[in-house]
């Protein structure tokens, strides 16, 4: 494979460190709320939501609203594109790795 062709299947909604971490986060756990991921990742409420609302839009996620008494929580597990989309751009960065010049 040539080196563009492996460049272009590099998936452009996880050219932040921070979505890829958010997204494997979620290949190994069923649902993890928000404030579990924003403490795992050192965010901000602000920086955390704005790359959560970008993977939700492109549906690699899947939003959980409930209350825990009366206190509201969101969390958040991946879908089925966002894991296929996620092992695909893995498989990307792998093959890049070994490319040789």
């Amino acid at each position: 494979m040539k080196i563009l062709e492996v460049f272009n299947s590099l998936d452009k909604v996880y050219d932040s460190r921070v979505r890829i971490c958010i997204m494997a986060i979620l290949t190994v756990n069923k649902k993890v709320d928000f404030n579990a991921i924003k403490k795992l990742l050192n965010l901000t409420d602000g920086n955390l939501a704005s790359h959560i609302l970008a993977l939700e839009r492109n549906d690699y996620i899947k939003v959980h609203k409930k209350f825990i008494g009366k206190k509201p929580n969101t969390s958040y597990s991946i879908t089925p594109e966002g894991r296929k989309t996620y092992d695909e751009h893995c498989k990307a960065l792998a093959a890049l790795l070994k490319i040789k010049n």
